[in-house]
């Protein structure tokens, strides 16, 4: 048989429909359709599920693999995180090449994958499955496959947001775009709403609605404005509950948009803000010279609203958490103080997700100097990532990765009794022992040659500026 595989595959590779016969003759001999054209490949998968599963199933789990091994990469760093690659960048990965290639134009066989996706996402609710399904769509986009991306109702909204990724900003033309697409959606074509609430929930997507949310509020604030006013800040909001709600969507197979809480816009979103300028009005009340400043301190408690809401709803609770990683760009230690203690109790323990703490571990690497205090260590580890580390693998790893770049400026004694605390038990994974290990050999080999004091880089991360008003009068002001 190996004889005359070249002559059979010179004669399959020009027909433009292999007969029936010969795909049986393929498939009877795993030699032969090892070497077999793709081409070929495609007229067998589309009539064979699972052998198709088969072959695309190795790549899924490289993807994903892929993907948590940017999450806990050793650099941890604030210009260079998990969503620094572009969407192009992205889609140039081995396995979006590889699954765009083995589709080619077959609607079927794109439509298989898809099934696999869904599938996977309900299975075990990773939401990289839904990044997949979007990076999928739009490299068949660059290569202009009219044939599937013609028949995928979800095409031009992907387009349309994959611009606004790639920019990390949603402007109020693309969002009038993406708000047309949604309520274009036709009676009966309601499942569609499944597949856009997928796309929607992409963490590449979230994180883009959420930092456009952020700006928007601090736009909000400056213009002395109210939130429920503003057109585009409820389209955000509408795009990320239905991201946020894609799971239940998909599984309980109602394919209904879900309603916006009301009391976020009223409840949630006022006692945000009146963070956001107690943080503000701090803020400026240092940078005045000594005989102008008051006697002004520093709130310690949050408004119940806003503990309340991070715990009870999750569209809050994200943008909580955004809030978050604002301050810690703009290294305010007294914000950060204040708010770390909230994020023990979060919905669904959102704050001790992957992709936060991949964040959080990068942004605190610009508070570096601070953690030579005690009270900034027992917020950060006692009052925050100690609490669940235990109960948590992935918090565990987490605060590992981030103590490798930062035991130098850990205050000594706080480090000690951190290295007792994390030391692995026997029942963890071979990566938080490894990471426990390559601790311990950083620290000694500080001690031997104890490193130059290096700089904390200045880094101008901050949003738009805000004018808010610091009379007491602003912070209570409803929204």
């Amino acid at each position: 048989m190996r004889s005359i595989q070249p002559v059979v595959m010179q004669v399959l590779k020009h027909l433009p429909k292999v007969p029936e016969k010969k795909l049986k003759m393929v498939m009877a001999d795993k030699e032969l359709y090892k070497v077999c054209a793709v081409e070929v490949k495609r007229q067998i998968w589309q009539d064979n599920q699972a052998l198709f599963g088969d072959e695309v199933s190795p790549l899924l789990k490289q993807y994903i693999v892929e993907k948590d091994a940017a999450l806990f990469s050793s650099d941890l760093s604030i210009l260079h995180n998990f969503f620094s690659p572009s969407p192009k960048m992205r889609r140039q990965g081995e396995v979006v090449l590889n699954l765009t290639q083995m589709i080619g134009k077959n609607v079927k066989l794109y439509d298989m994958v898809l099934q696999f996706l869904r599938t996977l996402f309900l299975r075990t609710r990773n939401v990289h499955y839904c990044t997949l399904r979007a990076e999928l769509l739009m490299s068949l986009h660059d290569l202009d496959i009219s044939e599937i991306c013609s028949v995928d109702p979800c095409h031009k909204f992907t387009w349309c947001l994959d611009a606004c990724i790639r920019e990390k900003f949603v402007d109020g033309k693309r969002a009038r775009e993406l708000q047309g697409f949604l309520d274009g959606v036709k009676k009966g074509q309601e499942q569609v709403l499944g597949d856009l609430s997928m796309i929607l929930c992409d963490p590449f997507a979230s994180n883009t609605m959420v930092l456009t949310i952020m700006r928007n509020l601090q736009e909000l604030l400056s213009q002395d404005a109210l939130p429920r006013d503003s057109p585009d800040l409820m389209l955000l909001l509408r795009m990320l509950s239905l991201g946020q709600g894609a799971w239940d969507m998909i599984d309980s197979q109602v394919f209904k948009e879900p309603r916006l809480d009301l009391e976020l816009m009223t409840r949630f979103l006022p006692a945000m803000m009146s963070v956001v300028v107690d943080d503000h009005t701090f803020s400026v009340e240092q940078k005045l010279p000594i005989e102008e400043k008051t006697s002004l301190s520093y709130p310690s408690s949050l408004p119940d609203a806003f503990t309340r809401y991070m715990q009870e709803n999750r569209v809050a609770c994200e943008m909580g958490l955004y809030y978050i990683l604002h301050i810690a760009k703009l290294r305010n230690k007294n914000a950060l103080q204040r708010l770390l203690p909230a994020l023990v109790e979060t919905y669904n323990d959102m704050a001790f997700g992957d992709i936060f703490l991949h964040l959080l571990t990068g942004h605190l690497t610009l508070l570096s100097d601070e953690f030579g205090g005690e009270e900034f260590c027992s917020v950060v580890f006692d009052g925050f990532l100690l609490t669940t580390f235990s109960s948590k693998e992935n918090v565990h790893r987490h605060t590992l990765r981030m103590l490798l770049h930062l035991h130098s400026k850990v205050l000594p004694s706080f480090m000690e009794t951190l290295m007792k605390t994390l030391e692995p038990p026997k029942q963890s994974s071979d990566p938080v022992k490894e990471l426990h290990n390559q601790l311990i050999e950083k620290i000694e080999a500080q001690k031997k040659s104890p490193p130059l004091p290096e700089d904390t880089p200045s880094l101008d991360l901050s949003l738009h500026p805000v004018n808010v008003s610091t009379t007491p009068s602003t912070s209570t002001t409803p929204l």
